[in-house]
């Protein structure tokens, strides 16, 4: 009876599927068996055409996975992630020089400032680079500092254990479209039960727009008492003004550390599995 009653559910949505989803059907499936027809081996061999007409499929119907064979469906978003890098590699290298290298002198001034003043974090010693006329940017400043190697007085697991009623993550992460293009997706997560207070998408994320989204997530004066961030440059002067008159405390993680947020890092992997952006 149970199997009866279940062909038949799937009858009917056979049935009343729309039309455009029939033809992508039938395409998916003519292809399949073209490629089969023209394989003389047992393993059929794809084109970089074949694998741009799944890549396509797979942004644009729904239930591709169903009428896939050949392949299976983990292979077709490594075609298209390993098509994503070869875009952005391509334009990189054709595009811009990057960024100039830092001198040694400037590297080793770096340091002996970190040494002097224990207390400086990277923008106190980035602004006083500025002052000299030595145009370098924050994240650099960062990567040549000099790390501390005595433990602070309380852990950052501690930290985290006794400030998850009051402490919230902010973060970015990008997903790829089909037309090779970047868009930003701004997170806000409590750490009391991981939830997503606020969410948001831009492709041209800006100081501005960052700040009203920490406004709206938090409208009716429901404020934490600490935001949990790490060090990008998009969080500039504005953005942590904004965050000052709010009456939050930020807390900055180490560089290149996202194991220290990884509240937030676990939730974006998620998204990062399985958001499809048309």
């Amino acid at each position: 009876m149970l199997i009866s009653l279940t062909t038949f559910l799937a009858t009917l949505s056979w049935i009343f599927r729309s039309r455009g989803a029939l033809q992508l059907e039938n395409l998916a499936l003519r292809h399949q068996i073209g490629v089969l027809q023209r394989s003389a081996a047992k393993r059929p061999k794809l084109t970089p055409v074949d694998r741009l007409l799944w890549i396509c499929l797979s942004r644009l119907w729904h239930d591709w996975r169903s009428a896939l064979a050949i392949v299976k469906p983990e292979t077709v978003i490594a075609w298209h992630r390993a098509g994503f890098r070869l875009f952005w590699t391509w334009k990189v290298r054709h595009g811009q020089p990057g960024r100039p290298a830092i001198s040694r002198e400037v590297r080793d001034l770096i340091r002996k400032m970190c040494r002097q003043n224990p207390s400086w974090g990277a923008p106190r010693i980035h602004g006083e680079l500025l002052k000299l006329g030595i145009d370098i940017a924050e994240s650099s400043v960062s990567k040549y500092m000099v790390r501390c190697r005595k433990p602070p007085s309380q852990t950052w697991r501690t930290f985290l254990e006794n400030h998850a009623q009051q402490l919230v993550s902010i973060d970015f992460f990008t997903v790829p479209t089909i037309r090779f293009q970047v868009l930003y997706v701004f997170l806000v997560l409590a750490h009391d039960r991981r939830r997503i207070l606020h969410f948001n998408v831009t492709a041209h994320p800006t100081t501005e727009w960052t700040g009203q989204q920490l406004r709206e997530a938090f409208p009716y004066d429901q404020l934490p008492r600490y935001l949990l961030r790490d060090r990008d440059a998009i969080f500039g002067m504005e953005f942590r003004e904004q965050v000052r008159d709010m009456g939050i405390c930020e807390v900055l993680s180490a560089p290149r550390s996202p194991w220290q947020r990884a509240y937030v890092e676990r939730v974006i992997g998620s998204f990062d599995a399985n958001v499809s952006i048309m």
